[in-house]
C-alpha cells in the first residue's frame, strides 16, 4: 500500500455542461508530481449515478464525450502512480428516480439520506433488490476493461430497511417484519451477500485485487465485517464531522487486526464536496504525521472540478505535507504498536449501537478514554473482546462495559497472569447491575439518585489541592468489601435541582458528608464510581484527568514511557522488528474552534527540550532524530534509555536502534 494517496471525488450533476473539457494529461501529471502523490483513487461512477467512461453496464455522463477514467489511469501509470477505482455503490441518483422501489425505506416509507424527492440530495439503495445485480455488472465491467489497482465501493454497510423487497423476503421466510430481531438478522445477511458477491465479482476477473467497502467508520468489535475487506481506509476528516477524537480511536483498533490500513483526511476546510475550501497546510502536515505515528499510510480527499482541471492550490497544499511524508517512509513501514494499556471499546463490547451519522462514530466514553490516554501519554491500543488480553498490562472498561460469562473468562485469565483492570461507572458489573463480576473491592448498592454529586480523593493530586470535586456523570453507590481499600469518598449535594429545591445558578453544593465509596482498589484493579470517560468527553474537567492518570500510574509501575511532552502532544512507539529498532513518534499541535464547532489547526509552535525515558527490552546502540539523522545523546541504565530532544515542531521521530 502506497504512503501518499489522494482520494479524488467527482460527483458531478448532469445539469453541468462540458464535463472534462479541460482535462489534460500533462496538467494531471504535473499536479500529481507537485503534490508528491504516489496513488490516486479515480472514479468510474459517482453519487449522481453516471459513468465517466464508455459503458454498457451503466450510462456515460451525458455531458462527457471521452473516456475520462481511462485517460486518468493512463496518465497516472505513466509516471508510476497507482490508480484504485471508485464506484458509488450505495447512491445512484439517476436510478433513484427511475426505480424508487429499490431504495432503502424506513417504517414510515421515508428514504435514507434525503428523506424525500422534494429536497436536493441523494437516496440510498437497498442491496436486497435488483439494484445489486445492476451494481455488480458495473463492477465487473470496470475490473475487466481497466487496469485498476484496487476497487473502492462507497456508502455501504448493514442498513435498516423496510422496503417492500425486505418485507416480502422476511415474510417468505415465515418471519414477521414487525419482529425487529428477525429484521436485524436479515439486514446482516443482506450486507454480507452484497459484500461476498462484490468481492467474488472482482476476484473472478483479477484475483487478489484490493477491495474496500466504505461505510465511513470501521465498526469496533465486528471482525466479521472487517474481514470482508482486503485493507482498511479509515475515513476520518477532523473538520468534516469526525473530529480529532475519531482517528486515534479508529486507528488504534485497526492496527491490531492484521490488515494493511491508511488514514483518510481531506484538504477541505469542512468536508467532502466543498469547492473552494482549503485547510491550513499545517493541518495536513499534522494529520498525515498522525497517520505515520500510528503505523498508517495516508490519503487526502479532493474533488475534481467538472471541467477536469486539477486544482493547483490543492496540490501545492498536499505537496507540503507529502514531501515530509516521503522523507519519513522508511521509518514507518511494517510497524507494530507498543502498548501497555488496552481500551475495551464500548462499541466493541456491544453497548453502543453503531450508526452511520457522525455523532455515532465515536461514543462519548470511548472518546473520553482516548483523550485521557493521549493526554496522559500512555501507550495504548483499542481492542474488542476477541483480542489477546495478555499483550497488555492494564485493561480499561469505560463506564458501561457489563461483564458476561465469556468476557469474565477472558478477564479472569488475564488477571491471573498479573494484569489489572480500571473500571468506571457500571463497568465490571453483570448486566443486572446487582454484583461485580470482578473483585474491585466494592459491591454495588444501586445508582446514585443525586446528579451531579461529588468526590473527595484520599490521595494527592498533581495540579489541584484537597477539595470536594463536582462529578457530572452518572454515579453508582458502592460500599467496600473485605478485599477493598478506599481511595476516594462520595459526597452528595443537599438536593437535586428542582422547582422547589434549587440553589444558585447550577446545582446545590456538597453537604461535605461522606455518602459512599467514590474510588476503591481491590485485587483485580481500581474502580471509580462515576461515568468519568463520558463526563470527560462532555465537560473535560481537570479532576477527571487527574484521578484517572493517578489510577493508571498506580496500576502501571514501570510503564514503558515517561515524557514531559505537553498535554496537547501525542506520542506513540512503533516497533520495526526487521530493522531491530523502535520509533518514538512525538507530535504537537493545538486545534482551535472556528465558526460553529469546526476544529482547525493553523499555528504550530516549536517544542524545546522534550525529555523521554523508555523501558526497552535490550541494549541500545544509538538514538537519533529521523529523518534528520542527527544523533541524540542518551543514557541507558536499569533497562531504561533516557534522552532529551532538541527543538522540534509538528512531528519528530526519535529512532532507538538496538
Amino acid at each position: 500500500m502506497r504512503f501518499r494517496q489522494v482520494h479524488l471525488d467527482f460527483h458531478t450533476s448532469e445539469a453541468i455542461e462540458g464535463i472534462g473539457k479541460h482535462f489534460s494529461k500533462a496538467q494531471f501529471q504535473e499536479m500529481l508530481l507537485r503534490g508528491c502523490v504516489d496513488s490516486i483513487t479515480v472514479f468510474s461512477k459517482c453519487h449522481h449515478g453516471w459513468a465517466y467512461h464508455p459503458s454498457e453496464a451503466n450510462e456515460r455522463h451525458p455531458e462527457l464525450d471521452f473516456d475520462l477514467l481511462g485517460a486518468m489511469i493512463e496518465a497516472a501509470h505513466e509516471i508510476g502512480v497507482k490508480t484504485p477505482v471508485y464506484l458509488s455503490a450505495g447512491l445512484d441518483e439517476k436510478m433513484a428516480r427511475r426505480h424508487p422501489e429499490w431504495l432503502i425505506r424506513g417504517k414510515s416509507e421515508r428514504t435514507q439520506w434525503a428523506v424525500d424527492f422534494m429536497q436536493p440530495g441523494y437516496h440510498e439503495f437497498c442491496m436486497n433488490t435488483p439494484y445489486l445485480d445492476y451494481l455488480l455488472e458495473q463492477i465487473r465491467e470496470v475490473v475487466t476493461r481497466y487496469d485498476a489497482d484496487g476497487i473502492f465501493l462507497d456508502i455501504v454497510g448493514v442498513r435498516e430497511c423496510y422496503c417492500q423487497h425486505c418485507v416480502s423476503a422476511i415474510r417468505a421466510e415465515g418471519a414477521d417484519p414487525r419482529d425487529r430481531e428477525a429484521m436485524k438478522r436479515m439486514w446482516e445477511r443482506t450486507y454480507r451477500n452484497y459484500a461476498d458477491r462484490a468481492n467474488q465479482t472482482v476476484h473472478e476477473v483479477k484475483a487478489g485485487l484490493p477491495v474496500f467497502h466504505n461505510g465511513g467508520h470501521i465498526r469496533r468489535g465486528r471482525r466479521d465485517l472487517a474481514a470482508l475487506n482486503t485493507h482498511f481506509e479509515l475515513e476520518s476528516l477532523p473538520t468534516g464531522g469526525w473530529g480529532y477524537d475519531h482517528f486515534p480511536l479508529s486507528v488504534r483498533y485497526a492496527q491490531a487486526l492484521g490488515l494493511a490500513y491508511l488514514g483518510m483526511t481531506g484538504k477541505f476546510h469542512t468536508s467532502w464536496g466543498e469547492f473552494g475550501g482549503y485547510k491550513h497546510p499545517n493541518a495536513l502536515r499534522y494529520e498525515t504525521a498522525l497517520c505515520l505515528a500510528n503505523g498508517a499510510r495516508c490519503s487526502i480527499g479532493d474533488q475534481l472540478h467538472p471541467e477536469g482541471l486539477m486544482d493547483e492550490a490543492t496540490y501545492d497544499l498536499i505537496g507540503k505535507a507529502y514531501q515530509e511524508v516521503k522523507g519519513k517512509e522508511k521509518w514507518c513501514t511494517d510497524t507494530r504498536n507498543i502498548a501497555d494499556v488496552a481500551l475495551l471499546s464500548l462499541e466493541a463490547a456491544g453497548v453502543h449501537p453503531s450508526g452511520e451519522s457522525h455523532e455515532d462514530r465515536t461514543a462519548d466514553p470511548d472518546a473520553g478514554a482516548v483523550r485521557f490516554l493521549l493526554e496522559g501519554k500512555f501507550l495504548f491500543d483499542v481492542i474488542d473482546c476477541e483480542a489477546d488480553f495478555d499483550a497488555y498490562r492494564v485493561i480499561l472498561l469505560p463506564d458501561r462495559v457489563f461483564v458476561d460469562d465469556g468476557l469474565k473468562r477472558k478477564l479472569s485469565e488475564f488477571l491471573q497472569r498479573g494484569g489489572k483492570v480500571l473500571a468506571t461507572g457500571s463497568s465490571g458489573m453483570t448486566a443486572d447491575r446487582k454484583t461485580f463480576a470482578l473483585d474491585l473491592g466494592v459491591r454495588p448498592l444501586g445508582p446514585n439518585p443525586y446528579r451531579p454529586s461529588y468526590i473527595r480523593p484520599n490521595f494527592p493530586l498533581q495540579a489541584l489541592g484537597s477539595a470536594s470535586f463536582i462529578m457530572y456523570g452518572e454515579g453508582q453507590m458502592v460500599e467496600l468489601t473485605d478485599s477493598g481499600s478506599e481511595l476516594a469518598s462520595q459526597e452528595n449535594p443537599y438536593f437535586n435541582r428542582d422547582i422547589f429545591t434549587f440553589c444558585s445558578h447550577q446545582h446545590a453544593p456538597s453537604t461535605n458528608v461522606r455518602s459512599a465509596v467514590g474510588m476503591a482498589e481491590g485485587p483485580d484493579g481500581i474502580y471509580i464510581a462515576w461515568n468519568v470517560f463520558e463526563d470527560y468527553a462532555d465537560k473535560g474537567s481537570l479532576i477527571l484527568k487527574e484521578m484517572v492518570v493517578w489510577a493508571l500510574n498506580r496500576l502501571l509501575p514501570g510503564k514503558t514511557l515517561d515524557t514531559d511532552l505537553p498535554a496537547q502532544g501525542v506520542t506513540t512507539i512503533q516497533s520495526q522488528e526487521e530493522q531491530n529498532r523502535w520509533i518514538h513518534h512525538l507530535l504537537y499541535a493545538s486545534p482551535i474552534r472556528r465558526g460553529k464547532g469546526v476544529e482547525v489547526i493553523e499555528d504550530i509552535l516549536p517544542i524545546r527540550g522534550t525529555k523521554a525515558a523508555i523501558r526497552v527490552p535490550r541494549p541500545v546502540r544509538r538514538v537519533y532524530m529521523a529523518p534528520q539523522l542527527i544523533e541524540i545523546p542518551f543514557v541507558q541504565e536499569g533497562g531504561i534509555v533516557r534522552y532529551e530532544l532538541p527543538e522540534w515542531e509538528c512531528h519528530q521521530m526519535a529512532v532507538i536502534q538496538f
